[in-house]
């Protein structure tokens, strides 16, 4: 091979050498470009995300935006926002103040237990009750379901004093109630399901209508801070005249009848 001819080929190898270079070289620019621009469009979506979650975080719950709402008193009710809610004989001389949380496993025991014995005192007009119902379970373990229960018992008091407490009842029921950690009440369609269960109340449209929109939400709010005013720190409390009536430990309320019977008759007499 001449000088000349292997000159050329080695000039001929750079060239395809260079030309080789400057192809990867533009292969690498285009995927820095590429790169660089999918981590733009990443940070700006991760930006946006992290605005629109601000915005969101800023924006008011259903709840919190709930006590803007136009208050709407359940029949039955009383009082400047509708929250005192006797049931009973008018001529019965003494009140039994109950409180309760929708959500409160032990009020679910309670009222399995005893329940139909407060039911049938107050069907003979041996006392009125008053009930007076909490959501402080939704604050404690997160959830809504106290609240919206107690917005489908007002639905339910709407109806009638018989459906109020029939519908209680069944709330409580071992059948029904859920463990406090489950917010099962969240949901219209299970407090409608639960609702069949009740005479009064199976396939009531006005019934169902109210549950769905939310018709006594605001009712449940002004209930619940009814409770929280009223100085008793859990539930299930029972009280007459101001007294607080307790089981045999001297402390908590009684959860058996045999408890509960020694224990009205004591505050009937007192």
């Amino acid at each position: 091979m001449s000088k000349r001819n292997s000159q050329a080929a080695k000039t001929a190898a750079r060239e395809r050498l260079r030309a080789e270079r400057e192809r990867q070289a533009k292969r690498e620019k285009v995927k820095r470009q590429v790169v660089v621009a999918c981590s733009v469009v990443g940070v700006l979506a991760v930006a946006g995300g992290i605005g629109y979650a601000v915005v969101q975080g800023n924006k008011p719950g259903y709840w919190e935006a709930a006590q803007d709402d136009k208050l709407v008193k359940p029949a039955n009710s009383s009082g400047e926002n509708g929250t005192t809610v006797v049931i009973g004989e008018s001529d019965a001389k003494k009140t039994l103040e109950l409180y309760e949380d929708p959500r409160c496993p032990v009020c679910a025991t309670f009222e399995q237990s005893v329940g139909k014995t407060i039911e049938k005192d107050v069907e003979d007009g041996k006392y009125k009750i008053r009930f007076v119902g909490a959501s402080f379970l939704d604050r404690g373990l997160g959830g809504e379901g106290s609240k919206n229960a107690l917005s489908a018992l007002g639905a339910a008091l709407n109806v009638g004093p018989e459906a109020f407490l029939a519908y209680k009842s069944a709330l409580y029921s071992a059948e029904h109630h859920p463990a406090e950690s489950e917010d099962k009440f969240k949901d219209d369609s299970y407090l409608i399901e639960v609702a069949n269960t009740v005479d009064d109340l199976k396939g009531n449209k006005q019934f169902q209508k109210d549950v769905k929109d939310g018709t006594f939400d605001k009712w449940a709010l002004e209930m619940s801070e009814t409770f929280d005013d009223s100085g008793v720190e859990g539930t299930p409390t029972l009280k007459m005249d101001g007294k607080q009536l307790t089981g045999s430990n001297g402390k908590n309320a009684p959860m058996t009848v045999e408890e509960f019977n020694t224990a009205i008759d004591k505050a009937l007499k007192g």
